[in-house]
C-alpha cells in the first residue's frame, strides 16, 4: 500500500474555526500510530474576496450590523467560539481582533508551501491574528511573521509587491468547490474522504484509520460527518 498519507486543508486565516481544526487535526495525530507518514497540505480559501474594512471596524460592530442583531449578539457569539478555543488550547482575543482581506496572507502560504514550511506558516497567520491581534492584512506584518518561518526577505517582498500566486489562490478556491465545500476548514484525506468542519479528534482519528487502512484506492470523494456546524461559510460562521 501507499505508505503516506496525505491531508489537504482549504482554509482562511480569517476562520476562527479553521485554527480549532487544526488544532482537533493535530490532536487526532497523536494517538495515529502511522502519523511520521501524514504530510499535510493548506489550501486558499478566501471567505470574502472583496473585502474592504476600514480602520474604526471591530468583529463585534461589524458582524452584527452584518447580520442585522445587536452587539450583545455578536459579544456573546464571539464569547463562545472564544471558550470553544479554550478548550484545545488556544486563547483568543476578539477585542483586539483587526479585520482584514486575506489574500496576501494566502499569497505567502504558497510561497511557505514552496518551502515546506505551509504548516508552520499558517500556524504563524493564525496566533497573529487571533491571539496576537496582528494585522495579517499589512505587508509589514506579513514579511516579519515570513521572516519568522523562514523564508528569505527577498522573495517575501517580490511576491508582495507582485500578483504572484493569485492564480493559484483563485484555483484553490475553485477547486474546493468543485469538491462540493461549502465552507472552511475543509480537509481531504488522500483525495478520498472529507471531513467539513472543526470536527472531534475522534472524527478525523476515524477518517485517519480508515483512509490508512485502505490504502490505494480509486478517487471518489466521500463525507465524513459533514456538516456546516464549526465552520465559516461565505456568508458567516456557525
Amino acid at each position: 500500500m501507499n505508505n503516506q498519507l496525505k491531508i489537504q486543508i482549504w482554509s482562511d486565516v480569517m476562520c476562527p474555526f479553521c485554527y480549532i481544526g487544526k488544532r482537533k487535526l493535530e490532536e487526532s495525530l497523536q494517538q495515529f500510530e502511522n502519523k511520521d507518514a501524514v504530510t499535510i497540505e493548506w489550501k486558499s480559501f478566501q471567505l470574502d474576496p472583496r473585502a474592504k474594512y476600514q480602520p474604526e471596524d471591530n468583529t463585534f460592530d461589524y458582524l452584527a450590523k452584518k447580520y442585522g442583531r445587536d452587539r450583545n449578539w455578536s459579544v456573546a457569539m464571539h464569547e463562545s467560539v472564544t471558550q470553544q478555543a479554550k478548550a484545545v488550547g488556544l486563547d483568543y482575543h476578539f477585542e483586539k481582533l483587526i479585520l482584514a482581506n486575506s489574500l496576501n496572507a494566502h499569497r505567502l502560504s504558497h510561497l511557505a508551501k514552496k518551502y515546506h514550511m505551509g504548516n508552520t506558516f499558517e500556524e504563524s497567520l493564525f496566533k497573529a491574528h487571533f491571539t496576537e491581534g496582528l494585522d495579517i492584512g499589512n505587508k509589514s506584518t506579513l514579511t516579519q511573521l515570513a521572516l519568522g518561518v523562514g523564508l528569505k526577505l527577498e522573495e517575501i517582498e517580490s511576491v508582495l509587491n507582485s500578483d504572484a500566486y493569485i492564480n493559484e489562490v483563485e484555483q484553490e478556491m475553485n477547486e474546493a468547490q468543485s469538491l462540493g465545500a461549502n465552507g472552511v476548514p475543509f480537509f481531504v484525506f488522500d483525495d478520498k474522504y472529507a471531513v467539513s468542519g472543526a470536527q472531534s479528534p475522534e472524527v478525523f482519528l476515524k477518517t485517519l484509520q480508515k483512509t490508512w487502512e485502505e490504502g490505494s484506492f480509486d478517487v471518489t470523494l466521500d463525507f465524513q460527518n459533514s456538516t456546516e456546524k464549526n465552520s465559516c461559510q461565505i456568508d458567516g460562521c456557525e
